[in-house]
């Protein structure tokens, strides 16, 4: 089980260092400062979560860390920013809803958001004993390819799965696409960020470039990183639960029983699913956490309560409709779905 598996990881070798923690919602907007900076609106909508230093273009040579004022995150010396597409149900009358997110297991009464993970090996090693270099001011990246809507492409990204949830403790199976059956608990949006950079760019034209996945294998796996890309960063991960559960009513499901589920970006395969990332992590605080005995209660970070967490936000850049039943997803006008 995983919650058994990080119970284990708690009392192991004081080496260990897994960071797992709970991030509410900052703001949910049509905004893109990583692939489509200093336009409002982007092609499609977000949910965000991190740092209150949120902003249209997120100049990178602006210090997160010193200028954001508050930040989503139990670790309140997090202020990065780290964001997805939003997933919307579509009616078998062709009308769209937004789908709620729901916190994870450990983070009960966050107002939506995200679970995070910074591991130095894969989940299920207990020891965590790698040593890896923390991302540093000005890092950036992006994996997924939002055009993406066939399982042959979806491929080039090892691990962007989905996890139909039986119970809020489901972890397997995991799939590529959107789970064709109804959830009983809701669906939730698995991604793994690449775990080898570069060592010389904070970004690339396509912010994936100055990362790349080991030579052979997974993280979990510990394949060697490539000579192009020889410095291993943490495994970054985000868990986003989508309560999917309010649309299970089959009679709202489109009549050929096809799933109704669809991202903001317009994909109803799931291939198209995809993460970004800014890093705003305070002066060495990342590195400290890495190189420390971290399980939740982390001695080298500073905590703060779920009620400080949600009461951080910024304001919606584009003003929308994005609640409520709607004639289409925003941005999407002219698309059919």
């Amino acid at each position: 089980m995983h919650t058994q598996s990080l119970l284990a990881l708690a009392l192991a070798s004081p080496a260990a260092a897994l960071l797992r923690f709970g991030c509410s919602q900052l703001v949910v907007d049509r905004i893109d400062p990583l692939v489509n900076p200093g336009v409002a609106p982007s092609p499609h909508l977000h949910q965000i979560i991190g740092g209150n230093s949120l902003n249209i273009s997120m100049d990178p040579k602006v210090d997160i860390g010193e200028t954001a004022t508050c930040t989503t995150c139990q670790f309140s010396e997090d202020f990065s920013n780290y964001w997805t597409a939003v997933l919307f149900f579509q009616h078998r009358n062709g009308s769209f809803h937004r789908v709620p997110i729901i916190p994870n297991a450990g983070f009960e009464g966050s107002k939506g958001g995200m679970t995070v993970y910074y591991m130095q090996d894969g989940l299920a090693n207990y020891a965590q004993t790698s040593k890896v270099t923390a991302f540093r001011q000005g890092f950036r990246q992006l994996v997924g390819e939002a055009q993406y809507r066939s399982k042959k492409d979806a491929q080039r990204f090892r691990q962007l799965t989905y996890t139909c949830l039986e119970n809020i403790g489901t972890r397997f199976p995991e799939t590529m696409n959107l789970p064709a059956k109804p959830c009983k608990t809701g669906i939730m949006a698995n991604v793994r960020f690449p775990t080898c950079w570069d060592g010389k760019n904070l970004d690339s034209p396509d912010h994936m470039s100055h990362m790349a996945y080991p030579e052979q294998g997974t993280f979990e796996s510990g394949g060697p990183c490539p000579a192009s890309h020889p410095v291993r960063v943490p495994q970054l991960m985000y868990e986003t639960i989508w309560d999917t559960s309010k649309f299970n009513d089959q009679t709202w499901w489109p009549e050929d029983g096809k799933q109704p589920f669809v991202w903001s970006m317009g994909d109803k395969t799931g291939y198209g699913t995809h993460g970004d990332y800014i890093f705003g992590w305070k002066g060495d605080s990342l590195q400290r956490a890495m190189d420390s005995p971290c399980y939740v209660n982390c001695p080298t970070l500073k905590t703060q309560s779920i009620n400080t967490m949600n009461k951080c936000a910024v304001e919606r850049t584009v003003e929308e409709n994005i609640d409520g039943w709607l004639d289409h997803i925003p941005g999407l006008e002219h698309l059919e779905l």
